[in-house]
């Protein structure tokens, strides 16, 4: 018997480190914040080439709800939206935010969906959202400020896009916004 306990123990020390591999690979993944500290530090020290890597690597931490499900509606209406379906993108994405309120991407890609359809308002709702749940996100600071350009409110955008480019200093076209504003601002003509 205690051959058989013991030989059921070495079993156990060998599969177990196996298994628990393997259920942890198979677990949904979260966002990781260090991970996400980490890129921002990258980044605001990056050069221009390596920038638009690092803003992929921050985009792929805020896609990842810690569900499969979740992960998949926020795909669909990302498929939806590329596919120029804005009303079966928006059903996914408030799908999302029904049953993962805690989730800012999905948040700002309904946002995405919302001013691909001309409704101002409520894209500015789910921007309003994503920044409560996420402050850096730069992608929704950036919608922010066209929109406010959209209105017409180019101080409002000026004051966003600086905020863009703070935690984003190298956020494509943001340079040419701030110096095109200014100087709408001023009274000029570029």
């Amino acid at each position: 018997m205690r051959f058989r306990v013991r030989l059921h123990n070495h079993i156990v020390a060998a599969v177990l480190p196996i298994l628990l591999a393997m259920t942890a690979a198979a677990l949904p993944a979260m966002a990781d914040p260090s991970r996400l500290d980490s890129l921002f530090e990258r980044l605001r020290a990056s050069n221009d080439a390596d920038a638009r890597q690092i803003e992929r690597e921050i985009w792929i931490e805020w896609s990842k709800s810690g569900s499969p499900a979740m992960d998949l509606l926020l795909q669909r209406g990302r498929d939806a939206l590329e596919a120029g379906d804005t009303e079966g993108a928006i059903a996914h994405l408030t799908a999302l935010v029904d049953h993962a309120p805690d989730f800012a991407e999905g948040w700002n890609a309904r946002a995405t969906a919302y001013y691909n359809a001309g409704l101002l308002g409520p894209s500015i709702h789910d921007i309003g959202r994503t920044l409560e749940l996420n402050p850096r996100h730069f992608g929704a600071l950036s919608g922010l400020a066209m929109i406010f350009e959209e209105l017409k409110r180019p101080e409002k955008a000026l004051e966003v896009y600086r905020k863009v480019l703070e935690i984003d200093p190298h956020a494509e076209g943001v340079p040419d916004a701030i110096t095109r504003l200014t100087a709408e601002i001023q009274g000029q003509d570029l």
